[in-house]
Formats: structure tokens, sequence, C-alpha cells
């Protein structure tokens, strides 16, 4: 297809309109060309049901680009001539998701999601409804890259990826050449703000074609669609990214603003309703029996289908028992993700290496006759710990059962089934006697799964710290390979030196220059800015991660009172036991750990916490919604200022909303307030109670 055209169809445009231009008026021609390109795109792309041919679209688009390359003050952003960008961008920016992308739990088994049902129930009966009526909408779980699509006034704006949920790249610029992607929403009244949630995917037999086009250019393959799809959505060229078959599922809507919606069913059909794609055969469910059974159909049809999915995506449709049922840690309560059972294969087991994780933890894991899986070649699979080891009874030299599953880190199962037969097994490996990275004697704590190595100098662990804490706190371009190269070099040792890097000293190395060596400390100097419960993540103590760091920050608000804090104050922080409680405490009072504190303190990174204690605020409990614009403040800086005082945002008003912030052009949200007798509040309404006065503005109930 020529321009992002259509199959070869009919002989005539459908939808009005003719291939060639009249003498009339140049920007109500354009208009009427842009309708019609993105009429039939939508015919091809989405509907697979094409009106016209490719010879009779070209004309089309042709006529379109010489108008505006004629008239170039009737370029829009939304043409579809500009789908395709100029020049190539520089580097993917960083960008903050409006609502977190949320990460689902799973369920593998009919019990398991009917587990899931019942504690829906038991949550839900907590909150005062006994006997909730759910409506399921059971999706195919598509193996691609989640995103982001954001719409203003109904144009495209911005594209994203997930990244870690809270923050994504901008990937716009290849977005923008997918074809089943609208860069303009076909409705009079659009609403204000629009966040699209959607996959990226790239078909089975488009990623045989594109293998097969570079094969015969010389060109190495890739290994697997999901890789590909991921690869291409962040090339920084759009023009390599439009010439490889991107597809698009969309799949829900996040945030908005002038759109009122009462279920995830409904959102999916107005997503279809305004030309997005959306898989045909999503389908809403009324008990959890139609949904076991819907879940085992797409397992049945799972090889016949042209995309691959790893499983089926179960939602609650309601949005009101969404909101009530909430979220836990980063995962929805009223979603699950059925997943199917993950593709296996046979190989020889070749030896079975230890590597010392960041607390001296040896962690076994098995060197593999390499072997294709799930499209990829295998080398090496993780064997968790060394009571697992034992369980699965594997032994170098015989044949093993290597299970993947999508993104998971591929894994041993279990000998192989004719392996029981033979008498003349080897012996069954044990935890060595030495660290493997330090030679240190190792030792087994009571009632502890991992022998460890006791050596906090042993370099595999420093390399294991440096390596968490550089994801931790988001050090973009500090991979695995780069610490081993710094630690070899004798430039790191711990994550403070990280900090004394010079952009100089980099560029001397191989591989680097001075725009590539500028930009990886600017990356770690950016890092100095990450919270104060984020950098309590990142300093390797065992049992804290992130919600449990975030939460330790809120309470005692700096790292010194935290270090003066004893055992019991630690344990009244949520989510920490008293075992965690003794456990942070002893830890954070070893003089190593002390010492880093204060080194990375004297660089310059948070240990002050800077929102309201736990449970504080002025907006301590209470719920806003946000709508239209503000006069001075962005939604993002509204939505920030609100959590600081201890406020929530969300994205629907209901009758436990206790104020609605209207600015101009708020709006279906502001009828929906004065219908519900919420209080509605103007700016310097909202800037009073962010400082604790009562509240003030133009309907305040």
């Amino acid at each position: 297809m020529a321009a992002g055209g259509a199959r070869a169809g009919g002989d005539a445009p459908a939808g009005g309109g003719a291939p060639a231009g009249g003498d009339g008026d140049p920007e109500q021609r354009a208009a009427e060309l842009r309708r019609l390109v993105e009429y039939h795109a939508y015919r091809y792309y989405v509907l697979d049901d094409p009106e016209i041919g490719d010879d009779v679209y070209d004309a089309l688009f042709d006529e379109l680009r010489a108008l505006e390359a004629e008239h170039p003050e009737l370029v829009t952003p939304d043409s579809p001539t500009q789908r395709v960008g100029g020049e190539p961008v520089s580097d993917l920016v960083k960008v903050r998701h409006l609502e977190p992308m949320l990460s689902l739990a799973n369920a593998r088994s009919a019990e398991e999601l009917r587990a899931w049902v019942q504690r829906m129930r038991n949550h839900l009966a907590r909150e005062g409804i006994e006997d909730p009526r759910f409506q399921f909408v059971a999706e195919p779980k598509i193996d691609g890259l989640a995103i982001s699509l954001l719409y203003r006034d109904g144009i495209f704006q911005r594209g994203a990826t997930r990244g870690n949920g809270e923050v994504g790249e901008d990937v716009t610029h290849n977005l923008r050449t997918i074809g089943a992607l609208p860069l303009r929403l076909e409705t009079e009244r659009p609403p204000a703000l629009l966040e699209v949630r959607g996959e990226v995917y790239m078909s089975l037999p488009d990623f045989a074609a594109l293998n097969e086009r570079r094969a015969q250019a010389g060109l190495s393959t890739f290994m697997n669609p999901r890789n590909s799809a991921a690869g291409t959505i962040r090339q920084l060229d759009p023009k390599l990214a439009a010439e490889r078959p991107l597809s698009l599922w969309c799949y829900g809507i996040g945030v908005t603003d002038g759109l009122t919606l009462e279920s995830h069913w409904e959102a999916l059909q107005w997503l279809r309703e305004h030309r997005f794609p959306v898989h045909p055969d999503v389908r809403r469910l009324a008990t959890e029996d139609d949904v076991v059974a819907q879940c085992q159909d797409w397992e049945r049809r799972r090889g016949s289908l042209e995309f691959e999915i790893d499983g089926v995506v179960v939602k609650v449709s309601q949005f009101e028992l969404q909101r009530r049922l909430g979220v836990v840690g980063r995962d929805p309560r009223w979603a699950i993700a059925w997943k199917f059972p993950p593709t296996t294969a046979v190989t020889r087991l070749n030896g079975i290496g230890w590597n010392p994780g960041k607390f001296g933890d040896l962690h076994p894991y098995a060197m593999l006759e390499p072997v294709h899986v799930g499209g990829v070649t295998i080398k090496l699979a993780t064997l968790h710990n060394e009571e697992d080891l034992a369980r699965k009874d594997i032994r170098p030299g015989e044949d093993v059962i290597v299970l993947r599953a999508g993104d998971v880190i591929p894994q041993v199962l279990s000998p192989a089934p004719h392996v029981a037969e033979h008498a003349d097994r080897p012996p069954p490996p044990r935890p060595p006697e030495r660290c493997p990275v330090c030679d240190t004697p190792t030792v087994k704590p009571e009632g502890s799964v991992f022998t460890r190595c006791p050596n906090r100098d042993c370099a595999g662990r420093r390399w294991q710290l440096l390596t968490s804490f550089a994801g931790v706190m988001d050090i973009d371009g500090l991979g695995e390979k780069l610490v081993t190269l710094f630690m070899d070099l004798g430039w790191v040792t711990t994550p403070a030196d990280l900090y004394r890097l010079s952009a100089e000293l980099i560029a001397q190395q191989p591989g680097f220059g001075e725009v590539s060596a500028r930009k990886l400390v600017e990356a770690i100097d950016r890092s100095r800015q990450q919270p104060f419960g984020l950098v309590l993540f990142a300093l390797g103590i065992e049992e804290v991660g992130q919600v449990t760091g975030r939460n330790l920050a809120q309470r005692f608000r700096t790292i010194d009172a935290l270090l003066a804090a004893e055992p019991e104050a630690i344990e009244q922080t949520p989510g920490v036991g008293p075992k965690m409680a003794r456990s942070i405490h002893d830890q954070l009072a070893d003089p190593r750990m002390r010492a880093l504190i204060e080194d990375l303190r004297g660089i310059g990174l948070r240990f002050q916490e800077e929102g309201p204690p736990l449970g504080e605020g002025p907006l301590a409990g209470r719920t806003l919604v946000l709508t239209g614009t503000l006069p001075h403040l962005t939604r993002e800086q509204a939505t920030e200022r609100i959590i600081a005082a201890g406020g929530r945002v969300t994205g629907s008003v209901s009758r436990r909303t206790d104020y609605v912030v209207a600015g101009e052009s708020a709006g279906s949200k502001l009828a929906r307030a004065e219908q519900l007798g919420v209080s509605v509040l103007d700016e310097d309404g909202l800037l009073a109670v962010l400082e604790g006065e009562p509240p003030h503005g133009p309907r305040v109930a």
C-alpha cells in the first residue's frame, strides 16, 4: 500500500469525494481530501474491508500532498501526509503518565480465576456491597508493547511507552506512522483530553515478510515479533519505523476530560465508534463460568491467530466497582491476566553456575545447550534458589525441560521424562563451599533458602548493587556492561562513585564520544533529584522495595530520624512487621551503610521527604477531579500539588468526590458535579484548600 493506502477493492472511491480535484476553494478541498484519505485508511487498517483500490487511494493521497505543497499554510498536524516526520529525533524523551499504567496479577487456572472473583466479593462486602452484580470483559492479551496515546481537543498530541508504569518514553514520531492510529477524532465535539491505552505489535505474517526482505537484503533477521515491534517503536528515525509493519489494538481509556462513561465495555464501544482499532472478539460476560469458558476458547485458538498472545485479560466492567475495588501495590484488584501455559523445550544441562546477589545470596543458574524456545535462543536459565534446585532434581549432563513465557526469564522446570529411567545418574549439584567470585568461604544462615557469601566487599555483590541502583534511580544508559567496565577500570566501587565520573574521563573509552559521555553524566546527575523514598529503595536495604521506601520516607521525613528510630517505631510504618522492622534497623545501623548514606548525602541526593507525612496534609483523605484549563497551573502541576498535600486525583466524578476543580472549557465532569452536589472550585479555590484554608470557588456546596 503506497502512502498508507488501501488494499485492492472496488474501482470508485466511497465515503464522498473523487480522486480528481476541481477549481474550488483549496482549503475546502484539502479538508475533504484529508477526510477521504483517513476514511479509507480506517477501512483498510482497522476494518480490513477496503472500498477502493490502491490506485484510487494513491490518487487521493497524491492530490492532497500536491495541494499542501502548493499551499503550505493548509498543512495541519493531523494531515495524513504528516504521518512520517522529517528529521530523526536526537533522543527519546522521558514523559510522566497522567495516570499510572498498572501491571496485572496472574491466574493460570479456573480455580485461581474463581479465587480472584471471591477476593473481590470479600473486599466489596467490607465496603458494604454484599451482592455485586459483576459484568466482566475478556480480551486477548497481545504480546506486544503497551503504549499511551494522548489526544487534546481531538488531535493526537503524544504517544509514550509504558516504561515503569509511571514514566515512559515519548515515541510520538513513530506511532504516527501506524496507519490504524487516528490522528484526529471524527467528532464535532471531541473531549478536551483523552488518553487511550493500547498495544503495539507486529502480526506473524508481517513479521515473516519483514524477515524475508531483510534476509534478501543481506541484513540480520529479527528473533520474534514482540522484540521487532519494541525495537521499531524506539527508533529515532520515523522513516525506519514507517518501513516496518507495526499494528495496533486499543484496549481502554485512561484520563479523560469532557467524556463521561460508566463502564469499560462502554469505553470500548466508544473507541470503536471513533475509529480506534478494538479487537472484534472482545466479549462482555455475565458470570465467572462464562469467563473461564472464554479464556479456554482463546487458549484453544491461540495457534490459529495472526498475532501472538500470551493470555487473556479479564476486567470488571463497571467503573464504579473498579473504583471501590481499588489497587493493591501496582495491581488493580478489578483486573487479572489469565496466562496460558508457556512454551517449553528439551535440551541438555551442561552445568550449573552460581552468582552472588547484592545481599550475598548465591543464586544458581543453568548453563544449557542452546535451544530455540518461544522465538529466542536460550543458553542460560534461572534456577531460583538451592532448595528449588534440589526439589527439581536436575543434574548436569542430563536433558531438562526449559520454559519461557513472554518476557519471563527462562527457567528450568524438571528433568526430561526419560531421565528418571537412568540408574546411573550424576550426583545432585551442591552450593559451592567458596564464593565463585571472591573465593570467600560461604555460609548458610539457619532457616535461609540461600547459601551466602558473607564478604561485603565481594565484587559480585558490589556489581549487583550498582546495577540495581542504576535501575532504581532511572539512570538512562547505565546498564550492566558499563557497570562492569567502570568496575574493571577501578572507577566505581560504591553507588556514590557514579556521581564522581566525568564526561572527559568516560569519553576516553572505546565506544564513547564527547556527546555520549556527556549524556551519561547528565543522566547520572539528573538522578540526584529522585525522591527520598526511591533513594531508600536504591540503597539495597533487604526487604525495602519501592512501596516500603516511600512509606518510610513519608513516616520519618528525614534520614536522620529514620537512622535514630528503634525497631518499634519502624514497625509503625504501613507494610512493616516486627521481623522486617528489626532487619531494617540492623542494616541501617551497619557502619558501611551509614558511610554510604553520608557519602550520597554529601553528593546531593535527597534524604528528606517533601510531601506530607502518611495520612496528613490539608487534603489528606480527599478526592479531587480536574476538568478544563486552569489560568496558571497545568493539569500536571495541579495534580502534583494535590498529591503533595495528601490528596488524590481521579478521572471521574462520583458521590465520593470531594472537590471538582473546574477551569475554562470544563466538560461533562462539571455537569456531573452539579448533578451530584459536589463542591466546585476554581484555581483560587484550589490554592486555598492546598494551604489548608476554607474552600471557596464558583459553586462550593
